[in-house]
């Protein structure tokens, strides 16, 4: 019985995947459950397991194509003695020291392959069929076709590539002159395809640009408080909740009671002049990973206390850097938060995380000489300093409102009751 292996879906808000490695090759046999491919969407990468037990007879899915929920990506027979229909073939190519030859022309992809006299097959490299037979049409020998940049996978040239290269008339060497040194037409340096979620995270950053209006303020915070209360506590806070107590959940707690002053940050515009106010507060935190980032959400924020918040954001940052977050827990903020200060930097303009209204930029604590007033004299104290941005959509939020609710974080995080977090 033949089964068809269907694209998944990987979680509510996502229609489609792309094909980043198949485990299986056709002709393998595959156990139930065991994996078969890997899969890569816009919020996580994620390994596919089969779904019955057999054969893989077909696949009709390359690496790097885009593939809609529930289209057919492979086949699976479950007798195994069945026939198997083989894949698009690839010419293998051995990399040649070139003989001389006059006025020879290459007349079809075989007279790049089989002909002795002007090939000594030594390497391996891989063309399709197509791209050979346009090098061919083209008269492009294969010392050239071998120059051609490749952003297939694997750096495999695809249909593309070659058309590209004809297209910008990059020169090309006849067979009279094969056996003479290849110019060298490029900056030094290497090229290769994009993740494909450095793709997604690019294309994600300029529609939210093309989409909000983005704005931003700045502000200063002391966190001496803080930062003497985080040292006073560390051991004791590690020993009783087995992780390490950070900044991050003091921001959090303090971002959130902002936003319940201010209703209009936990917004969204839908439709250009609908706006949607957020019931809950889910506040997306971004989490650097391999090839890019993510923003996982810590969701209801507003009913947790200062320890949930904690243990919340150990949990999201854990799972993140391990790649067992799954696709619904990076949807569904409401805003989000970003601490590049982690990396030392003092301030940053981040893009708002669409569908929010808001991002909050958080800069790295330093110490820094500050101006105190007390008792109407001025002293100059060494104080631990923090920038936070504010990011908004001016679609919605006026630079007052903005304004008032970055002074609103600040306030929370200075005068936070230190005695109760713990």
């Amino acid at each position: 019985m033949i089964v068809d292996v269907i694209m998944p879906k990987m979680g509510e808000s996502i229609n489609e995947g792309t094909i980043l490695e198949w485990r299986k090759n056709v002709g393998d046999k595959v156990k139930l459950d065991e994996i078969l491919l890997e899969i890569g969407t816009d919020k996580v990468d994620s390994e596919i397991p089969s779904s019955a037990a057999g054969v893989l007879i077909e696949i009709l899915a390359d690496p790097n194509d885009v593939k809609a929920v529930g289209e057919v990506i492979a086949r699976i027979d479950t007798d195994t003695t069945a026939e198997i229909i083989p894949s698009e073939p690839q010419i293998k190519i051995e990399k040649s020291e070139v003989i001389k030859s006059e006025e020879k022309q290459v007349d079809s992809p075989d007279s790049l392959i089989n002909k002795d006299d002007n090939l000594v097959t030594k390497s391996k490299l891989f063309f399709t069929p197509v791209v050979m037979k346009i090098a061919a049409e083209n008269q492009i020998p294969l010392t050239v076709l071998e120059s051609i940049t490749g952003t297939g996978r694997g750096g495999r040239i695809t249909k593309k590539d070659i058309l590209s290269y004809i297209d910008n008339k990059v020169s090309v060497v006849d067979d009279r002159t094969m056996n003479q040194p290849k110019p060298n037409i490029n900056i030094p340096g290497r090229s290769e395809e994009m993740h494909h979620m450095r793709k997604l995270i690019s294309k994600h950053m300029v529609e939210s640009l093309s989409t909000s209006a983005h704005v931003y303020v700045m502000t200063e915070v002391d966190m001496t408080s803080i930062v003497e209360f985080v040292a006073k506590e560390e051991t004791s806070f590690r020993e009783k909740e087995g992780y390490r107590l950070t900044y991050t959940p003091f921001i959090v707690d303090a971002v959130t009671k902002a936003i319940k002053e201010f209703p209009e940050i936990n917004s969204s515009i839908t439709e250009e002049t609908m706006i949607h106010y957020h019931r809950n507060i889910n506040i997306g935190l971004a989490v650097a990973i391999n090839n890019g980032l993510m923003v996982p959400s810590i969701p209801h924020c507003e009913e947790k206390n200062f320890l949930g918040i904690c243990r919340s954001v150990n949990d999201i940052a854990s799972r993140a850097r391990q790649g067992s977050i799954n696709s619904d827990e990076l949807t569904g903020t409401t805003f989000s938060i970003t601490n590049f200060g982690v990396f030392g930097v003092s301030i940053g303009t981040p893009i708002i995380n669409q569908p929010n209204v808001g991002i909050l930029g958080v800069g790295a604590i330093k110490k820094q000489p500050v101006v105190i007033e007390l008792d109407g004299s001025d002293s100059i104290a060494i104080r631990s300093i923090m920038i936070l941005t504010l990011g908004f959509d001016h679609r919605l939020i006026d630079g007052a409102e903005g304004s008032k609710f970055l002074e609103a974080i600040r306030k929370n995080l200075e005068n936070m009751e230190l005695r109760d977090v713990v």
